[in-house]
C-alpha cells in the first residue's frame, strides 16, 4: 500500500498503530505530529515527526488523517488541520465519544470521516476496532482505512452511528471488565486459601489462557463453557451462582448499559 498518512496524537494508541502500521509495511510515508516526540522503538526512515499543522511538509498531502489525540483535546487540536479537507484526504477519528457532526462542525460538510472505536489489545495486535463512516467516504477510502485498521486487530463497520455508544461499552471498555475479573477471581482465591502470589498467578494463566482459546477455537463461547462442565461437579456449583438471575450477566448487562450511557452524555 502506497498510502501516505499524517497521524496527529502518538500516545499508547497511536503508538500501537503505528507499530502495527511499520511492521506490516502498511504505509509508505508517515508524518506524526506528537509534542512528546515517539515512542521508544518506533524511529523509522518511513516516520518523519512534526511540530504541529504548520510545520508539515512542503507540498504533503495525506491520504489519511488519523487523529489519535485524547477527546477531551480535540477540541484544541482539530481547526490546524482544516486547510486538509479534499477529495483525497480521509479523517479517520479514534476519540471515544466524537460523533460525526462534532467533526462536521470544525471541518466543514465536506470533509471525509471515518468514526472509529479500537481497543487497547491493539498495543499487541489483537485489538477490535469498530467503523462508521460518513457519506462523503469513497468505498476506496473506506478500504483504505480498514487496513490501517487491520494492521492492529479485527475490523467490523456499524449499520449506524447510535451503536458507536455500545460499542465504546462493550468492546472499548471491555478489556478493563476482563482485567477486573483476574483481580476478582485472584481476591477469590486468596479468600478460599490460596497465597496471594499464587492466586495471581492463577488467575491470570486462565483467563489469559482461555482467552487464547477462544481466540483459536470456531466453537461458540457457550459450547467451550459446557465442555468444562460436568453435571453435579465443580464448575457446575460455580456456574449456579455466576448464572443464577442475579449473576454475572445481568451485573455486566448494567455494567455496559452505565458506560452506554457515560458514552452518550459525553458526546454532548
Amino acid at each position: 500500500m502506497n498510502a501516505k498518512l499524517l497521524l496527529v496524537g502518538c500516545g499508547k494508541m497511536g503508538g500501537a498503530m503505528l507499530d502495527g502500521w511499520l511492521k506490516a509495511g502498511t504505509v509508505e510515508r508517515v508524518v506524526v505530529v506528537e509534542p512528546n516526540g515517539l515512542p521508544e522503538g518506533l524511529a523509522n526512515p518511513a516516520v518523519t515527526l512534526a511540530a504541529g499543522p504548520d510545520a508539515l511538509p512542503a507540498g504533503f498531502v495525506p491520504d489519511v488523517v488519523v487523529l489519535a489525540v485524547k477527546p477531551q483535546a480535540m477540541d484544541g487540536v482539530l481547526p490546524g488541520y482544516a486547510a486538509l479537507v479534499g477529495p483525497q484526504t480521509v479523517f479517520l477519528s479514534i476519540a471515544a465519544g466524537k460523533t460525526i457532526d462534532y467533526f462536521h462542525t470544525h471541518l466543514g460538510g465536506a470533509a471525509a470521516i471515518v468514526r472509529a472505536m479500537p481497543n487497547t489489545p491493539a498495543a499487541v495486535g489483537r485489538g477490535i476496532t469498530v467503523a462508521i463512516p460518513n457519506a462523503a467516504v469513497t468505498a476506496a477510502q473506506r478500504d483504505l482505512c480498514e487496513a490501517l485498521l487491520r494492521a492492529v486487530g479485527e475490523v467490523a463497520w456499524a449499520d449506524a452511528e447510535s451503536q458507536m455508544d455500545a460499542v465504546t461499552a462493550v468492546s472499548g471498555s471491555g478489556p478493563a471488565y476482563v482485567f477486573h475479573l483476574v483481580e476478582a477471581l485472584a481476591a477469590a482465591g486468596e479468600a478460599a486459601g490460596l497465597p496471594a502470589e499464587l492466586a495471581q498467578r492463577l488467575a491470570r494463566a486462565t483467563v489469559s489462557g482461555s482467552g487464547e482459546l477462544l481466540h483459536q477455537s470456531p466453537a461458540p463461547a457457550a459450547q467451550l463453557r459446557e465442555a468444562v462442565t460436568s453435571p453435579g461437579g465443580t464448575t457446575r456449583a460455580a456456574l449456579d451462582v455466576l448464572m443464577a438471575p442475579d449473576g454475572l450477566t445481568g451485573l455486566m448487562t448494567r455494567a455496559v448499559a452505565a458506560a452506554a450511557k457515560r458514552s452518550k452524555e459525553l458526546a454532548q
